[in-house]
C-alpha cells in the first residue's frame, strides 16, 4: 500500500467528517434520541402509578367498601389505561398521542375522586398504610408533571431543529423520515394531580402546567 496516495485521501475524509459535524449534520439524531430516552421517562412515571392503585383500591375498599362506585370507576380506568399506550414509534402520531392522554386524564380525575373519598372516612385517613400510599401518589404525581416537562422541552428543541437553518437543509436532504414530535397538551385535566391531603393539614396545591 502506497501510504502516500492513501493520507490525503485520509485526511480529507477526516476533513469533510469534521466539517459536517461543525454543520450540525447530527443534530437531528441527537435530539431524536433525546425526545425518546425524555419519553421513557415519561412512561416510567405513569407505570409507578398505575402500579399503585390496585393497593389503594384495596386499602379504601377496606374501609369504604360501599364507596362501590368510585372504586369500580378507578379500576375500570387503569385498565383502560393500561390498553392506551405510546412508544417511540407513535410520538410522531398526534391522534396517538391525544388517546393516550385522554386515557391517562380520565384515571387522574377518578383517582381525585377517590382520594377525595377519604375525609368522609376518618379510619381510613388514619390508616398508615393508607397515608404511605397518598405519600408515594403524591409523589408520583410530582415525577409525572417533570417528566411531561422535561419531554415537551425536549420535543421543543428537536422540533425547532427540524425547521431552522441548518437542520432543515439536512431534514429536507439526509433526515426526510425524521417527522416532528408530539407534544404533551398542558390542559388543565391532565396538568392537575389528585389533591393529596393528610390529618391535620391543608392540601398542597397541584403543581403548575409546564
Amino acid at each position: 500500500m502506497n501510504i502516500s496516495k492513501v493520507l490525503p485521501k485520509l485526511l480529507a475524509a477526516m476533513g469533510l467528517s469534521l466539517l459536517l459535524a461543525g454543520c450540525g449534520v447530527n443534530a437531528i439524531p441527537a435530539k431524536d434520541q433525546a425526545v425518546k430516552a425524555a419519553l421513557a421517562n415519561v412512561q416510567a412515571a405513569y407505570q409507578r402509578r398505575l402500579d399503585l392503585i390496585p393497593n389503594l383500591v384495596a386499602t379504601v375498599q377496606g374501609y369504604a367498601a360501599q364507596e362501590k362506585g368510585v372504586l369500580t370507576a378507578v379500576t375500570e380506568a387503569r385498565a383502560q389505561a393500561t390498553h392506551v399506550s405510546i412508544d417511540a414509534s407513535t410520538i410522531t402520531d398526534p391522534a396517538a398521542m391525544e388517546k393516550f392522554q385522554q386515557a391517562q386524564n380520565q384515571l387522574g380525575g377518578v383517582l381525585g375522586r377517590l382520594m377525595a373519598i377519604s375525609e368522609n372516612y376518618p379510619d381510613l385517613k388514619s390508616n398508615q398504610n393508607f397515608l404511605a400510599l397518598q405519600s408515594q401518589l403524591e409523589g408520583t404525581e410530582n415525577r409525572i408533571e417533570i417528566a411531561r416537562r422535561d419531554y415537551n422541552s425536549a420535543v421543543q428543541d428537536y422540533n425547532t431543529e427540524l425547521v431552522t437553518i441548518p437542520g432543515s437543509l439536512w431534514a429536507a436532504t439526509i433526515y426526510k423520515s425524521y417527522k416532528q414530535a408530539t407534544p404533551f397538551a398542558a390542559t388543565a385535566a391532565a396538568q392537575s394531580a389528585p389533591v393529596v391531603s393528610f390529618p391535620g393539614s391543608t392540601p398542597a396545591p397541584a403543581p403548575a402546567s409546564p
